[in-house]
């Protein structure tokens, strides 16, 4: 039984997600210094363009070839810019199960793009590699991720009470460390039923500020 991701590209209507290249380090870079990633993730900060590269070469390689995820470039389809990134951690292949996190650039917020992107990853995921369920934590204040989730047709599960450090800036300009509540949510196959369509009635993947 296959025990770790492959190495592919997925097609929508205006994105392309693909595998982390290092033309990617400047646009990774600055997209990870954003207040909001830096306030709703573990991301370190400042996030250098060696951290970056660090990431694209050797971290995100790692653990597709050892099973534990994947990590992907969300492009935009005409322009080729990085917009975001698509993550799957924590595989379990003999549960047939993963956890997708997403992360999209300040510019490029509002578009969509997150829940676009976790859909054709979740679509992916549950067709070619018979996945059974995906998971998303989100922080119990970060409403544009639940929002995301919620589009997607993921269902809540609980709160996992005081299991999430986000971040919040000082007075002083530096960062720390903010306990709060994890929010749970699966997505199993039959909660794909009808997300496209019901996209498309409500004129496509818009309306969001998206991170996670």
């Amino acid at each position: 039984m296959t025990s770790t991701f492959p190495d592919i590209s997925i097609s929508t209507e205006r994105l392309v997600l693909r595998a982390l290249d290092e033309d990617d380090v400047p646009a990774l870079a600055e997209m990870m210094n954003d207040e909001m990633v830096a306030a709703w993730t573990s991301v370190p900060q400042p996030f250098t363009e060696d951290g970056a590269r660090t990431w694209i070469t050797e971290y995100a390689p790692t653990e597709r070839t050892e099973g534990r995820g994947l990590d992907l470039a969300v492009t935009e389809f005409l322009t080729q810019r990085l917009v975001g990134v698509i993550q799957l951690g924590k595989t379990n292949w003999h549960v047939r199960s993963t956890e997708l996190s997403y992360i999209i650039a300040p510019w490029a917020r509002g578009e969509g793009y997150a829940s676009e992107a976790a859909l054709a990853t979740a679509q992916w995921l549950f067709g070619d590699q018979k996945f059974e369920r995906i998971e998303l934590r989100t922080a119990a204040d970060n409403t544009a991720s639940q929002q995301v989730a919620q589009k997607i047709g993921c269902i809540s599960e609980g709160v996992l009470r005081n299991a999430c450090i986000a971040r919040t800036r000082t007075e002083d300009g530096t960062w720390v460390d903010l306990r709060t509540d994890f929010i749970v949510w699966s997505l199993l196959p039959e909660d794909l039923d009808g997300v496209g369509e019901r996209l498309a009635d409500t004129g496509g993947f818009t309306s969001f500020s998206d991170w996670n």
